[in-house]
């Protein structure tokens, strides 16, 4: 599996033991990885914090902690290969809180900005995503119920970096998962419409890219439900991030958090 990432000349002893706490502690997908994929984990982690630029905005001080808890996660969707270590992405931005953001709206080539929306995630596609620190500990505490904003925004610079839900041209994607994404958007789609109740998070139906997010939340933590409701699109999400989620159940772990 990670015949396709270059190790670093330390390999995954580069990875401080104080990194290894972080990372066990505070993300509870960890304990669902074999030791080769927590190596591969941990060397992924490590590209991404040398690369990557942390900034903390509205008072919040960036520690290890708090890079590790993102970074870590954020790498969890690297782990099916072939994927770079988000070369697009330059900073990720960290409030304290939820932040408010400009509301805009698109009609047709005019860009229209209403009024002000507060966020807990946002991905801009010239190189930064911005996060709420209390809306990835709440996402943690809670990691069966389909809501993960780190999952969701870095979904979100795959899609852009790749085009996975737009069905766009890439050596990643084969035939099958194209057409099956867009077959299972436009069904979406439909349901909301016609207010049918859906499993998926009904914000899935504002974009393809906003429902490419959405599933890979639900993949990680719900895959079980998601390969019932959703076999085909289960499967072919298998395929893309290298993991059976059904297979490796989030109920047969607890996160861990060294502070309590």
């Amino acid at each position: 599996m990670s015949g396709w990432f270059r190790k670093s000349a330390g390999g995954s002893n580069s990875f401080p033991e104080s990194w290894r706490r972080i990372l066990d502690s505070r993300i509870p997908y960890c304990g669902l990885l074999d030791e080769p994929e927590m190596d591969l984990l941990r060397e992924l982690t490590g590209t991404f914090l040398r690369k990557k630029r942390f900034e903390g905005c509205n008072g919040q001080k960036i520690d290890d902690e708090i890079r590790i808890t993102i970074a870590g996660q954020a790498c969890l969707l690297l782990l099916g290969g072939g994927k770079d270590v988000y070369t697009g992405l330059r900073t990720v931005l960290v409030y304290p809180e939820t932040f408010v953001s400009p509301l805009v709206e698109r009609e047709g080539d005019w860009i229209i900005t209403e009024g002000e929306e507060a966020r807990s995630g946002e991905f801009w596609s010239h190189g930064t995503v911005i996060l709420s620190w209390d809306d990835v500990l709440f996402s943690l505490s809670r990691p069966r119920d389909g809501y993960n904003v780190v999952f969701h925004e870095f979904a979100h610079l795959l899609d852009h970096q790749t085009g996975a839900s737009e069905g766009m041209e890439h050596a990643l994607y084969s035939d099958a998962f194209r057409r099956v994404v867009q077959k299972e958007y436009r069904q979406f789609v439909e349901a909301t419409k016609r207010r049918k109740r859906t499993w998926l998070d009904p914000y899935g139906a504002e974009s393809p890219a906003e429902f490419f997010a959405v599933a890979t939340e639900f993949f990680f933590e719900r895959g079980a439900d998601l390969r019932i409701r959703h076999p085909r699109l289960y499967q072919q999400l298998r395929s893309f991030y290298g993991l059976d989620t059904d297979a490796r159940r989030l109920s047969n772990c607890s996160p861990k958090d060294e502070n309590k």
